[in-house]
């Protein structure tokens, strides 16, 4: 099989073998949590490694399990080959007994993927050191012509780090630009999904395109609701914003529609202050939340935000602002009595440090400056931060 630099990857069909390996449960890193970890961070390097699982050697004894026949002859493997169901985990916990102390601090790692993040030059230059000493010690190769060092703006992993924030792979989004109609929905689906948190009502924008898979039909019936979506799809993947990093004073924004709830978490940055998106989440209504007044499915957005951003919300020494279209959640924190369908929520506002929430009749319409991003779900208007720089245009 060819590989992107020229050269060659055997190619072996090891499905039986696989289906008798025990498995070994060792986690990879789940990229948009790992994220999180250059905040504050302005130099990178990103280090690949040269051949990565052929760099771990089979038991001796085992390398018959291995073996595999070509045109000219038999061979076994006296090294961990491409194929095997156990590589990734078996990879990715030897890398992480190698690199151990420096996990978290400011290196990351994915399989063979290695990236070092520093604050500034002179703490950068040491920790390149540190890796670099630990894999010559260990006899790990790189693959010098992959490898990146002391840059402020790095791509790893499909994502575009600066000491600014995060965004998407350029290379990426053309890729979604290019995609002709899908024969095959679903594959299209679980790629873009990989950006979801960039874009704003991501579920409530692919409904058309979901609802087409409900009951596994055998043939698709595109429709035109289903193309439109598709086409607004692509567009919105060219204007996807700069993900800032975090710091501890949060906006978050929620709004409801009949058909989904969304919310972006934001914050103020700059002189004058300006809002800038850090993160979005949305998620369709069931044909059961669909039945909702206004307020309860308000609500409903609310908890959404509260359970998916728990980790940044829940225990910060800073008060964070909901804004919100309705007076409800003012009196979910004054009611003494609730009814079962806000009881759960109530219990859990009084987890968080809630600011006096807004409401967007209250802010003047005139304060460009420090109004906050509101937005119609309905019309799915997407603009996320105010005076942005123009994002680049979409290719023709």
């Amino acid at each position: 099989m060819g590989k992107k630099d020229g050269g060659l990857l055997p190619c072996i069909d090891y499905r039986q073998l696989n289906s008798q390996i025990q498995q070994q449960p060792y986690p990879l890193p789940l990229v948009p949590a790992a994220l999180e970890e250059f905040r504050g961070a302005r130099i990178f390097s990103k280090l690949d490694l040269r051949s990565a699982y052929n760099l771990i050697h089979i038991r001796e004894g085992d390398e018959w399990k291995m073996a595999f026949i070509t045109p000219t002859g038999h061979y076994e493997y006296r090294v961990m080959p491409y194929g095997l169901s156990i590589s990734p985990a078996v990879f990715q916990t030897f890398m992480n007994e190698v690199l151990w102390e420096y996990l978290h601090r400011f290196v990351m790692v994915y399989i063979d993927d290695i990236l070092i993040y520093s604050r500034n030059e002179a703490e950068h230059r040491q920790h390149v050191q540190q890796v670099l000493h630990k894999l010559r010690e260990h006899q790990l190769f790189l693959k010098l012509e992959k490898c990146e060092f002391h840059q402020p703006l790095v791509q790893f992993l499909g994502y575009v780090l600066s000491g600014e924030g995060v965004q998407m792979d350029q290379g990426k989004i053309q890729v979604i630009l290019d995609w002709p109609i899908p024969s095959t929905l679903q594959r299209f689906l679980d790629f873009a999904n990989f950006y979801r948190q960039f874009i704003m009502n991501y579920s409530i924008i692919t409904a058309s395109l979901t609802s087409l898979l409900r009951g596994k039909p055998k043939h698709l019936a595109w429709n035109p609701a289903a193309h439109e979506a598709f086409h607004q799809f692509q567009t919105i993947f060219c204007t996807a914003p700069l993900l800032r990093h975090l710091n501890p004073e949060f906006v978050v924004e929620v709004d409801a529609s009949t058909t989904g709830v969304g919310a972006v978490l934001s914050q103020v940055v700059g002189e004058p202050p300006l809002l800038h998106a850090c993160a979005f989440c949305s998620r369709k209504l069931t044909p059961a939340e669909q039945n909702y007044d206004v307020g309860n499915r308000e609500l409903l957005a609310i908890k959404l935000v509260l359970e998916e951003w728990r980790h940044w919300l829940e225990g910060s020494t800073h008060q964070f602002t909901i804004i919100t279209d309705h007076k409800n959640l003012q009196y979910l924190r004054e009611a003494k009595r609730l009814n079962p369908p806000t009881g759960p929520l109530g219990s859990l506002l009084h987890k968080f440090s809630i600011d006096t929430p807004l409401e967007p009749e209250n802010i003047l319409p005139d304060d460009v400056i420090s109004r906050p991003i509101i937005w119609d779900l309905e019309e799915n208007i997407c603009h996320t931060t105010l005076q942005e720089p123009a994002p680049p245009e979409c290719p023709e």
